[in-house]
């Protein structure tokens, strides 16, 4: 079982831009607005994934505690 805990993506399509937006709300107070844009929802989850390692590894490497998931 890993230590890492679960957190919530919120993907929303915006018509404006026409993609896909990618939100952490558990990062909110640490990352402003979206993560990441993509043109599909599947590069969206992707993406997210991504951001969501780096801002763990990086809260991490600079002894930084994680935001407790939404429950």
């Amino acid at each position: 079982m890993s230590d890492t805990p679960h957190y919530s993506m919120l993907i929303q399509w915006s018509d404006e831009d026409h993609t896909y937006l990618v939100t952490l709300p558990e990062w909110a107070k640490r990352v402003l607005g979206p993560v990441s844009r993509s043109n599909t929802c599947e590069q969206a989850i992707q993406r997210g994934r991504k951001a969501l390692e780096a801002l763990i590894a990086s809260a991490r490497k600079h002894n930084e505690p994680l935001p407790h998931p939404i429950v």
